[in-house]
């Protein structure tokens, strides 16, 4: 299994060691198969001897109910500052009203920027498809679409915002090379979606670029997430560790983990400068709770992962051998039990215990866990210092909720109204990104939502890019003059040069 690459604190604090001094660790058992999940990996914890003391607090649905639209309660978050450590059950969020995902709120706000998800094939001690697969996960943890901010702008047209930043970027995928480097890793390999996507996606992939080059020793290349996903799910053998944004990793961490067997299996870390969380990559699963037929593997790995995080190495070391030991003996819960393959069927509890009776024995087929002979944690890495870039405006885009004609009116319109105002002229009108005016096509099929750009006459000097200045006085008069004349604006961007370079995309036809 794959070893955590555990940052330093920026407090100076060295990770913990092993010791006989307990380890206060935060620990809540969640919703659905949590409880019983976790109270399982608590007594594989106690009875392999690992020294910490769990903090109970309660998170998710019942936290929500309670009128706590977080889902943890504030007493909950002294624990986790003093343990600076959370191992979690998996929770719910419950549907309809406007409840946030607890687990994004706790990576957000403890800053658990990393998301580590080693999945490895268990051949041929649990079935699968791909008896070779090897592959860690590592996913920006905290921007993309995770951060929740959506809008409706007109009756027919919802938004969600993607915030990358170059910070957020940098640091993930110097993570991604420095957990390579330290581990024996061959290969990096980044998955983006920068052909469509040209400035969020387009940035992840040129940090990247930037920051591989101070790793020459490592192989490296890029890919875009769909033939990337479709490349993991049916050759998982040619990849190694892959950095990715936000969503797709979640996506493709869980595609990953079901190919080794079941998404039951695998656990994860979410890693940050001062806290870590530890987690399976699964859900609550109300359908089976109160049933004893969980899989608490997800967990127990979650809880490795802790350890490790801990410096215990050995203890960690001791019971993934022996879990691994309890799948070579064909004892599998009902998620990765498959007759004439597996031996028993077990539940929840009996799986714990087949682990607690083989603690002390390594498997013998499958690679043993062992001890890492030095330590392997690095420092949590610093952005890269950057010179303070010139912004100059260039233009506005303006969205309208425009319902009475065809875009040929509406350009009309807008052409007589900006040349009555003189500082800008409409340039192109879009709707659902592709262009409608000027020369649009008939087929186009038109919401609602309306992407109108205006941009400087040209009578001023160009400032770069084949662009002129705007003076936001202008920008501002011009919505004033389109809100005077009965359109109704839902949203304006501006339109930025970045040292003369474009900061905004074009539009489609532009």
């Amino acid at each position: 299994m794959a070893e955590l690459l555990v940052p330093q604190s920026t407090t100076g604090q060295q990770p913990r060691s092993s010791s006989s001094t307990l380890i206060p660790v935060t620990v809540a058992a969640g919703d659905g198969i949590g409880p019983e999940i976790t109270a399982q990996v608590l007594r594989i914890l106690e009875a392999a001897g690992a020294p910490v003391q769990p903090e109970f607090i309660e998170v998710g649905e019942q936290v929500y109910r309670a009128g706590h639209t977080a889902g943890i309660a504030p007493e909950a978050w002294d624990s986790l500052h003093r343990t600076r450590v959370l191992l979690k059950g998996p929770i719910t969020t419950p549907q309809g009203g406007g409840y946030k995902s607890l687990n994004v709120t706790l990576r957000k706000t403890l800053g658990l920027y990393a998301n580590v998800r080693p999945c490895r094939s268990l051949h041929p001690a649990v079935a699968t498809l791909h008896p070779k697969l090897d592959v860690v996960i590592i996913r920006e943890n905290e921007e993309d679409l995770y951060a929740g901010i959506e809008h409706q702008h007109t009756p027919d047209v919802v938004q969600c915002l993607k915030l990358i930043t170059r910070t957020g970027c940098e640091r993930i995928v110097r993570y991604a090379f420095e957990y390579a480097r330290r581990h024996g890793r061959r290969k990096v390999t980044c998955m983006t979606k920068d052909n469509i996507m040209k400035l969020t996606d387009g940035l992840f992939h040129r940090v990247f670029d930037e920051i591989g080059r101070e790793y020459p020793d490592m192989e490296q290349e890029h890919q875009i997430i769909d033939i990337g996903t479709a490349r993991l799910a049916t050759q998982p053998a040619r990849y190694d560790v892959v950095v990715t944004l936000n969503l797709y990793g979640d996506i493709i961490s869980d595609v990953v983990a079901e190919l080794t067997g079941s998404v039951g299996l695998a656990g994860s870390a979410n890693i940050g400068r001062e806290s870590a969380m530890f987690e399976a990559i699964h859900g609550s699963a109300p359908d089976i709770a109160g049933q004893g037929v969980a899989n608490p593997s997800g967990m127990l790995q979650a809880a490795v992962l802790m350890l490790q995080h801990l410096g215990q190495h050995a203890v960690a070391a001791n019971i993934q051998n022996a879990w691994l030991h309890t799948l070579e003996d064909g004892l599998h819960p009902a998620d990765i039990f498959r007759p004439g393959h597996s031996r028993e069927r077990v539940s929840t509890a009996a799986f714990a215990d087949a682990i607690i009776a083989r603690l002390g024995l390594e498997p013998g087929e499958l690679a043993a866990a062992q001890v890492p002979a030095a330590p392997t944690d690095a420092p949590a890495p610093h952005p890269t210092p950057r010179p303070q870039a010139r912004q100059e405006l260039v233009g506005i885009d303006v969205f309208l909720r425009w319902d009475a004609g065809m875009p040929d009116e509406l350009g009309a319109k807008l052409e007589a109204l900006a040349a009555a105002q003189g500082a800008l002229q409409l340039k192109l009108i879009t709707n659902r990104g592709v262009k409608v005016y000027p020369q649009g096509q008939p087929e186009t099929y038109c919401t609602d939502h309306w992407r109108c750009r205006f941009v400087a006459t040209g009578e001023l000097p160009t400032i770069g890019a084949g662009y002129h200045p705007v003076f936001f006085a202008d920008a501002l008069q011009l919505q004033l003059q389109l809100t005077a004349a009965g359109l109704h604006i839902v949203k304006t961007e501006n339109l930025y040069l970045f040292d003369g370079q474009r900061g905004f995309s074009l539009g489609q036809g532009e």
